[in-house]
């Protein structure tokens, strides 16, 4: 998995959706800015040093034995490589569409 080729294999319209899908279900456990909750902060601080393909990995499959679960049934491998690079460049605002 490379995260240089990630951000061009997803439309401008799908990163939306991705953004609004990070900020509403994954923010329900993680805080809707991303900063802790339930689950870990998902700040660029604290993602940044996380291995990408791991990252991925969980995004993709989730962590067995936790409350993480795994997103394959609403995202392709590639949505998931773009939310792992945009977590370690620091998630974006919701764009309110």
């Amino acid at each position: 998995m490379q995260a240089e080729s990630s951000s061009t294999a997803i439309d401008a319209a799908r990163q939306t959706q991705l953004i609004r899908m990070v900020r509403q279900d994954c923010g329900s456990c993680h805080g809707i800015q991303l900063t802790g909750g339930l689950g870990p902060a998902l700040t660029r601080d604290r993602m940044a040093d996380f291995p990408f393909d791991s990252l991925v990995a969980v995004i993709y499959n989730g962590r067995p034995g936790t409350p993480m679960p795994g997103w394959k049934t609403m995202m392709s491998e590639a949505d998931a490589r773009w939310i792992a690079q945009q977590l370690q460049a620091g998630f974006p605002l919701d764009t309110g569409r």
